[in-house]
């Protein structure tokens, strides 16, 4: 094993970037006051399950229906260009749901662990050849999740609408750059 400090942070920055849990927290409060209570435990290692899984198996799935990394990280580059922008600029390109549970759907899946975060650790793991900063980096980010989901309502009442509204434009510029960077690495 070789862990690499400063590649775990940089990974870490950018699936924080990606996941997106501040500039997601209106959307957990609505569903929340919708259906209930939601459950953090569950919704973290359901969707720290499916990025584990995809990080080992991702390339196979590819593989297996004849698409090479340089193409999905190339298409990824767009997803992300696309979450930068709704994120930067307030545009909503995807359709939000409104479900009867909110723990696994649409939380773990697609809200934390969805095509941008997926395509992004296909993206890393071509990138990063020591696969255990990857995975550190993922639990650091879980662990952020857990964190947050746990505080819902107090992080909203500190950060207050216009702070969520800054973090998410920060982290939409850091998306942005690490999507034109994927897609200039991979042409």
């Amino acid at each position: 094993m070789q862990f690499d400090f400063r590649a775990i942070a940089t990974i870490t920055m950018v699936l924080f970037a990606v996941i997106d849990v501040i500039g997601s927290l209106p959307i957990i409060v609505d569903l929340r006051s919708k259906v209930g209570e939601i459950h953090p435990l569950r919704i973290t290692i359901v969707s720290g399950s499916i990025m584990i899984v995809f990080l080992f198996l991702g390339n196979s799935i590819l593989d297996l229906i004849g698409i090479d990394i340089e193409s999905f990280a190339i298409a990824g580059s767009f997803i992300l260009f696309i979450l930068a922008f709704e994120m930067i600029l307030g545009w909503k390109f995807s359709k939000d749901e409104s479900p009867k549970t909110a723990s696994i759907v649409p939380i773990a899946f697609p809200l934390i662990a969805g095509a941008g975060t997926l395509t992004t650790l296909l993206s890393l793991r071509a990138e990063y050849k020591h696969v255990e900063n990857i995975i550190v980096a993922i639990l650091i980010n879980l662990f952020f999740v857990y964190v947050v989901l746990r505080n819902v309502y107090r992080l909203e009442k500190i950060l207050g609408p216009s702070g969520i509204s800054i973090l998410r434009k920060v982290f939409g510029v850091i998306l942005l750059a690490l999507a034109v960077k994927l897609f200039k690495t991979n042409t």
